[in-house]
């Protein structure tokens, strides 16, 4: 199975559990061709995803999972598999 590099995973109208647990999904699912997942949660409601993502899936919580970071707008949080 071909995956691209980045994995983008639209959360918006799930909640901080719903959210997580479809990002561990893909976390699973992710192969040695993807070095990072794109997670589109939105601004306002979605900082209580955000804050999830770094407090269940965070550095040093997922062996796969180098590092966490924003992405280019306050509405996308990027975890990092390795470098590209």
């Amino acid at each position: 199975m071909l995956q691209t590099p980045i994995i983008e995973l639209d959360v918006h109208g799930l909640n901080v559990e719903q959210a997580i647990a479809k990002i561990e999904e893909q976390i699973q699912k992710a192969n040695a061709s993807t070095y990072r997942i794109r997670v589109i949660h939105g601004f306002h409601r979605g900082n209580r995803i955000q804050q999830g993502i770094y407090q269940e899936i965070g550095h040093g919580l997922n062996p796969k999972v180098l590092r966490i970071t924003g992405g280019d707008n306050p509405g996308v949080t990027e975890i990092v598999f390795r470098e590209y």
